[in-house]
């Protein structure tokens, strides 16, 4: 039996998606973002649970074959700034990049860097006083509140002068000293020309890097406790996997959201659905993302935030809107997050301390939850701190009854997301919108409504769907370095040096010569337009459309293949009605509060059908149908809701 764990870490729940063979189980926990190793173990002892009936992780670590992990806590992070004091070290003669890096994005800049810049003569780092001017710079940054240091110097001599400042700081800042500041030079991750966004690309990594790194190694320290036979990997947002070790922090970055990419490219091609937009919604962001004709949208140079970086991206947009995100009231109008309670202390209604109001609280009050069903019937909910939160934060100053609070936090929440959906990706009247996430779902008719699709898909999994997404990747690892000479010896020599690089990699992910795959490309760039990618193949000839481009950039990626390819197909055609598993009490929008029948998926069989107003609910998700939309089950077991014409 090959069994394999897939763990999606969000804001507020941790999900774990088991694979024995073709069976797949889920279950979630939830996260600790004080110690994210915590839920880590709990998400596993979780997990064993579900296999063996009891709880037993030794057991599980000792015959588990494959253990993927991937994070959106770079995202959250960089969503609700949260993160070190960045100290930035540029050329003096670039006065004008600090302006270049703000235009990008000035509120990131602001949280991130603000005012701790120092200009650096780059003739003070060649010279003879060099050593005092670089602890100058770096003792004006650390004064100002700074704890980390990001170098990152233009013009074509960048990677000769970063490296003679990376001997200064070796020598006056020993890192074997407690008090050696952290300092990280825009080459070490990047050769990329473009000063803007190679030291975008140093920023970002330099924020995330801390607390990715406390816990990974921390995660994978104790999995070596337990003799693990195979190392934990780490799910990168360029949609494969690497130890621990291998894997920077930028790479982290919507590595969760990447997966629910993943996921809808299964679904996508599972029902021959050409067009499908997804709103992956979680206690923090929603992050959005489409996929035509079986492809999801990656850029050379991709983006964080909206921000231009040097990696090549999968083009996912994360809006500041989940289950736990913080509803108010300014100048009259509901606002909502970025800020979010997370999981601690969570929403009102989870009776953990919070005491600010979500969606979650108005869902919970218009009778969309069952208190005691909630979470797989492991977290009881709180009516009254759920109602106490919702009306001192929007009724009292809306000056409207609770209903009404109730009724216009879940429009507000829906246009939100409608309004994202719109800005980022490109709908038509084909357009399926994929609804996954614990809290996607939920409010998915309303927000097509919004939108203006009329068909919604609701995966069967849809509660751990980007845990299950990451279940598809390939172990890789990637190398570029520009080209200054162009011709066939050049490239031949460059090529030959990334193929020992990767061959080092990929024997420490434990893979020899032949195990793997190689494949290269040269990455042009052209001013005013988009880089140009050549694939190598076999050749090492230089090509002649390159010679007169600015600048020529190698690529090199070396994979491990462990996508299966699937050619199965489902489809949702209409059976018998649905059976009903009961009423609830809700709150509508145009009759007030009524019964409505609930549908328990697991209950229904493949071609099950009814209309709403109804609730469909499992473990770990509920599915509000509104008047006027209608479901159907697919001979797969995932969900299709219709809106009548």
């Amino acid at each position: 039996m090959a069994l394999q764990i897939n763990i999606d870490n969000g804001g507020t729940l941790t999900d774990i998606c088991i694979i024995m063979d073709d069976t797949v189980k889920k279950t979630k926990v939830l996260t600790t973002p004080y110690d994210l190793s915590k839920c880590f173990f709990e998400g596993l002892q979780k997990a064993s649970g579900v296999i063996y009936g009891e709880q037993n992780v030794a057991r599980l670590l000792e015959e588990v074959d494959l253990i993927r992990y991937s994070t959106t806590q770079g995202t959250n992070a960089i969503c609700e700034r949260k993160g070190p004091r960045l100290g930035l070290i540029i050329d003096a003669k670039a006065r004008d990049l600090p302006v270049r890096l703000a235009e990008h994005d000035p509120e990131v800049f602001e949280a991130l860097v603000g005012d701790r810049v120092v200009f650096l003569d780059t003739a003070a780092v060649t010279g003879a006083e060099a050593d005092i001017e670089v602890v100058k710079a770096i003792n004006q940054l650390t004064a100002a509140g700074a704890n980390r240091l990001v170098v990152s110097f233009g013009g074509g001599e960048f990677l000769d002068l970063e490296t003679r400042f990376k001997k200064v700081v070796l020598r006056k800042y020993p890192r074997h000293l407690l008090g050696a500041v952290p300092v990280l030079y825009g080459s070490d991750l990047t050769t990329d020309r473009d000063v803007v966004r190679r030291t975008w690309t140093a920023l970002i990594n330099s924020f995330l890097h801390p607390a990715m790194e406390a816990f990974l190694f921390n995660a994978e320290n104790r999995l070596r406790d337990y003799r693990t036979k195979n190392p934990l990997l780490i799910f990168r947002n360029d949609g494969d996997a690497s130890r621990v070790a291998k894997t920077v922090a930028i790479k982290t970055y919507s590595s969760g959201p990447r997966g629910g990419m993943e996921g809808m490219k299964t679904f996508a091609r599972l029902y021959n659905m050409p067009d499908v937009v997804a709103i992956d919604v979680g206690g923090t962001t929603t992050d959005i993302g489409q996929c035509l004709d079986g492809k999801v949208a990656e850029v050379q140079r991709g983006h964080v935030e909206g921000i231009s970086v040097s990696f090549p991206l999968c083009e996912i947009m994360s809006a500041g809107a989940g289950g736990s995100s913080i509803f108010k009231v300014v100048n009259k109008r509901i606002v909502i997050g970025p800020e979010s309670v997370g999981a601690v202390p969570g929403p009102a209604c989870f009776g953990r301390g919070g005491k600010e109001a979500t969606i979650t609280d108005a869902s919970l009050l218009s009778g969309l939850f069952d208190p005691k069903s909630f979470f797989g019937g492991g977290m009881g909910l709180d009516l009254d701190r759920a109602a106490t939160a919702v009306s001192l934060a929007i009724a009292q100053p809306l000056g409207i009854s609770l209903d009404d609070a109730l009724l216009q936090m879940e429009h507000a929440y829906e246009d939100k997301i409608a309004v994202e959906l719109h800005r980022f990706t490109k709908l038509s009247k084909d357009t399926v919108m994929l609804a996954f996430g614990g809290a996607g779902p939920l409010n998915a008719c309303g927000v097509a409504e919004k939108a203006g699709i009329d068909r919604v898909a609701v995966p069967k999994l849809a509660a751990v769907f980007s845990a299950f997404g990451i279940g598809a990747c390939d172990i890789s690892q990637r190398y570029a370095l520009v080209l200054e000479e162009r011709s066939d010896a050049a490239l031949a020599a460059a090529l030959e040096n990334l193929k020992v690089k990767a061959s080092r990699d990929m024997f420490a992910e434990g893979f020899g010569p032949g195990e793997y795959e190689v494949e290269a490309w040269l990455v042009g760039e052209v001013d005013g337009a988009a880089d140009r990618v050549l694939p190598l193949g076999d050749s090492t000839a230089f090509p002649a459309e390159l010679a007169s481009v600015k600048s020529v950039e190698l690529e090199l990626r070396a994979v491990k293949s462990l996508r299966r390819a699937g050619d199965k197909k489902a489809s949702f055609v209409q059976g018998q009605p649905a059976q009903a598993d009961g009423t609830r009490n809700v709150l509508t929008r145009g009759q007030g509060r009524i019964d409505v029948p609930v549908y328990r998926l697991a209950q229904l069989n493949p071609g099950d059908h009814a209309a709403g107003p109804a609730i469909l609910e499992e473990d770990y998700f509920t599915c509000r149908v509104l008047d006027g939309w209608s479901f159907v089950i697919s001979d797969a077991g995932d969900i299709l809701l219709n809106r009548k014409a």
